[in-house]
């Protein structure tokens, strides 16, 4: 269990990287646990608090919990004005608030770069988590959010006028995933995992590798958000999404037809990413109905099949 200690009420621990922890309190409650937090990605404060906390939440969602507490981690430095430090804090217990949970306290540290993200609590019926290694072999692979939301932060950073560009990144990530996660619980999804900092190749291998199985994936079928493959061109990525790309270099099989800026993309680091949702080929439709019922705006982005060699394998 890759140092994990077993105990019969951790339903979930670390050992297949899973999004959040499980710990089950009696035969209808389970904990759901979990934490995170990053450097600023936009300037307006209040903006860059509700992002990182709903980019906090996600990982209850990715596992179908429902988040209710939550502790603001924060490090600021002493030369910010308490004005912004206040508005980061004021937007993370919005969007909080939003999701139907509370702040309930934190901690804060002196640091030279500011710093925020929540210790989140959640709930789940026990056995009814949604884990990253229970994929099967036939799922269907959906996705929630386009991508791209790592590019434009990097362009953000490098000064680049962006306009439309960064308000649609914007508005993807200040979306919580709780109703993506509500219609995949529904829809009896097999696996799921949010995207997050792996990129969408990263985070499927390792779901791959839990389950056992292949993840087939469509570069065609991906959403992407506007402006990102010409930020791409543009020679804009983030430090991470190399890293990320030589990370998966043994585990994934790329066709001959998917180039470089393709493989940028696919490993750019998402912050408050979309699910990703392994589900039953006869439950898609209706997960993809539900999703939209919801104004979620689900794509088939690939499919699982047993394992072949690699975890991951992109096609055009």
């Amino acid at each position: 269990m890759n140092g994990a200690v077993p105990h019969p009420d951790l339903l979930v621990g670390f050992e297949h990287g899973d999004d959040a922890a499980v710990y089950r309190l009696d035969e209808r409650v389970a904990l759901v646990l979990t934490v995170d937090f990053f450097a600023p990605i936009v300037d307006d404060p209040f903006t860059y608090g509700a992002i990182a906390a709903a980019n906090s939440m996600s990982d209850v969602y990715a596992i179908g919990g429902l988040p209710i507490t939550a502790l603001n981690v924060a490090a600021f430095p002493r030369s910010l004005p308490f004005e912004v430090s206040a508005e980061i804090l004021r937007g993370g217990a919005a969007k909080v608030a939003e999701a139907g949970a509370m702040i309930v306290g934190g901690h804060t540290v002196d640091d030279v770069e500011p710093k925020y993200g929540l210790s989140v609590v959640g709930v789940v019926e026990p056995g009814r988590q949604v884990q990253n290694s229970t994929a099967e072999s036939g799922d269907v692979l959906v996705l929630t959010k386009p991508l791209g939301t790592g590019v434009v932060t990097t362009a953000l950073k490098n000064g680049k006028a962006l306009g439309e560009v960064l308000n649609a990144a914007v508005e993807t990530m200040l979306r919580l995933n709780r109703d993506a996660a509500e219609a995949m619980v529904s829809a009896g999804a097999h696996a799921a995992t949010d995207v997050t900092g792996f990129g969408i190749v990263g985070h499927l291998m390792t779901m791959m590798r839990a389950s056992g199985t292949t993840g087939r994936l469509r570069r065609s079928a991906l959403p992407v958000l506007p402006g990102v493959v010409e930020l791409l061109e543009d020679g804009i990525a983030p430090g991470g999404t190399y890293r990320n790309l030589e990370s998966c270099a043994e585990s994934v099989t790329w066709s001959e037809d998917i180039g470089e800026i393709d493989r940028l993309l696919m490993c750019d680091p998402q912050t408050s990413g979309g699910l990703l949702i392994s589900v039953a080929e006869g439950a898609v439709d209706g997960l993809l109905a539900d999703l939209s019922g919801r104004g979620v705006v689900g794509t088939v982005v690939g499919e699982v099949t047993a394992f072949t060699g690699s975890a991951v394998e992109v096609t055009g």
